[in-house]
């Protein structure tokens, strides 16, 4: 009933946000005088700051229309090449002339702990001029009928197996944060299956492969708890009448809750600046404002089942480098792993998932042979800059671009890169 009763709420706020709209419009419209008035500008700028924080933000879009590769523009397309109930891959079609040689295929597998894929727009626009990227769009729960079944750990890592298949020999895969640990362990099921499709390369980014190392807040909190808490207190029925109705989820807007407690301090302080920049008519600043949080408040429902087994299998029993973890009742091991060169990239501030955590893949992945390890720690980044931001596009890309050249099986190299351990060092 929680739910249902957060969806009346935002419903009886709609006729307050359309007459907040109205007001802002009027306000802000340059053919008003007050309008060039502090007193006008304060009163649009209360009213947009209101209809924003009580809005319900869509799922944002790529947008990803040009890139440049070989130092010419060339569009961009995307096009769903794969599809399933809870997940689409979308492919990032660019228009290169025909002839020229392939670049490597990339698949990117997307965090589906709450945020849409588009928070890793930065990420497939620095990779497009080198790579033919794939990403994982995963679907809201609440928008999936419950007649299409259940989705957990386990068909997580089916799905990421079919996408290899889907895709075809010498791929390569990118995980960043949580999916580090299913992508590790689908990797590892096919190659002791013998599987043809196995990538090339896998990157894993800022993951939790090993929690019990450096934890963080949210790794304490949830070992404290323990998955029966969660299951208790933050799952929900999907309320009439998406079409999800009746669907067991963990809510967006209670992870949303979860993701802005974490910096409380930081996101009252934004929203005053937002404020003080529209009333003092500073444009380029507030839309700033406005393109981080349409993305960062734009939130989905996952699949109860899915949310608990991660919690239990990552967050609680350590699952994965315990060697206890499974997948359909098989065991899953690392050490099966043989033939995919592995990279792993942290950041030094990283508060989600602490430094060693994803390191902790070398330790689990024992057959790898050393020359096809790399780790590298980005200094003076958290977390979303291990895959975001300047210092991404500057010194992380070159060395994934450098890594996955190196390692694809159509162009292999005779002398492989040794591990790198930070830019410090």
């Amino acid at each position: 009933m929680f739910y249902q009763l957060y969806e009346l709420n935002h419903a009886a706020l709609q006729p307050a946000r359309l007459y907040a709209d109205a007001v802002r419009l009027f306000y802000s419209n340059p053919l008003n005088p007050i309008s060039h008035t502090p007193f006008g500008r304060s009163v649009a700028a209360t009213a947009e700051l209101f209809e924003r924080t009580t809005r319900r933000y869509g799922k944002p879009q790529f947008g990803l229309d040009k890139t440049v590769v070989d130092w010419k523009n060339v569009d961009v397309t995307e096009k769903t090449v794969w599809s399933k109930p809870f997940c689409n891959l979308i492919r990032f079609e660019r228009g290169l002339p025909a002839g020229r040689k392939p670049d490597p295929k990339l698949l990117i597998v997307a965090p589906m702990s709450g945020h849409y894929a588009t928070l890793l727009r930065g990420t497939v626009e620095a990779m497009l001029p080198h790579a033919d990227v794939h990403i994982t769009d995963w679907v809201d729960a609440r928008m999936v009928p419950v007649s299409q079944g259940s989705f957990d750990l386990d068909d997580y890592i089916d799905y990421v197996i079919e996408m290899f298949h889907a895709l075809g020999p010498d791929t390569h895969v990118m995980a960043v944060c949580q999916p580090s640990v299913p992508v590790l362990a689908a990797v590892a099921v096919m190659e002791k299956r013998g599987d043809p499709f196995v990538p090339s390369t896998m990157t894993l980014m800022g993951g939790p492969v090993d929690t019990r190392r450096n934890p963080t807040a949210v790794n304490l909190l949830a070992e404290e708890k323990g998955s029966d808490w969660f299951r208790d207190n933050v799952i929900m029925q999907a309320p009439w009448p998406v079409p999800g109705f009746g669907r067991e989820v963990y809510p967006g807007f209670l992870q949303l809750s979860g993701f802005m407690s974490m910096n409380l301090d930081r996101h009252i302080i934004a929203h005053k600046d937002f404020f003080m920049h529209l009333v003092k008519h500073d444009g380029d600043s507030a839309e700033k404002h406005r393109d981080f949080y349409d993305e960062y408040l734009a939130v989905m429902d996952l699949t109860a089942e899915f949310y608990l087994q991660t919690v239990d299998t990552v967050f609680v029993r350590h699952a994965l480098p315990k060697g206890e973890m499974t997948h359909r009742g098989e065991p899953v091991d690392p050490r099966a792993i043989r033939n995919v060169a592995l990279l792993t990239i942290e950041g030094e501030n990283d508060d989600i998932s602490g430094l060693g955590q994803t390191q902790a893949a070398h330790d689990l992945c024992v057959n790898v042979p050393a020359d096809k390890k790399a780790h590298y720690m980005q200094p003076a980044v958290g977390h979303y800059g291990v895959f975001n931001g300047s210092r991404f596009r500057s010194e992380i890309v070159p060395r994934i671009v450098d890594f996955i050249s190196s390692y694809g099986r159509q162009n292999r190299v005779a002398t492989k890169p040794k591990l790198v351990r930070s830019a410090k060092g």
